[in-house]
C-alpha cells in the first residue's frame, strides 16, 4: 500500500467519523486538525506530498477515532498505532 493509497484510507476514515475534509493549498506543511464554531474540519494541503498529508491525517485520527471500534487495513492500523504510542 504505498503513501496515497493510505492517505485516502485516512482522509474517509475522518469523514465517516464526522470531519469535514477541505483541499486548499497551504504551502507544502500537509494541513492538519481544527475546530470551527464546534465543527471539525481537516485542511489538505495540495501542495505537501502524500506521506506528509498522511502523518497529518493519522495525528487528526486518532484524536477522532475510536480506532478499536472501527476496521482499518494493517498498513493504515500501523501509522495510527505508532502516532498513537508516540501521545501525538
Amino acid at each position: 500500500m504505498n503513501d496515497q493509497n493510505i492517505m485516502q484510507e485516512l482522509l474517509e476514515l475522518l469523514e465517516t467519523s464526522g470531519v469535514k475534509v477541505r483541499s486548499e493549498p497551504l504551502g507544502g506543511s500537509g494541513g492538519g486538525l481544527c475546530s470551527i464554531k464546534g465543527e471539525n474540519i481537516f485542511f489538505v494541503d495540495t501542495q505537501a506530498p502524500s506521506a506528509e498529508v498522511a502523518e497529518q491525517c493519522a495525528r487528526a485520527a486518532i484524536k477522532i477515532v475510536d480506532i478499536e471500534s472501527v476496521y482499518v487495513r494493517p498498513q493504515v492500523r500501523e501509522l495510527l498505532e505508532k502516532y498513537r504510542e508516540a501521545g501525538q
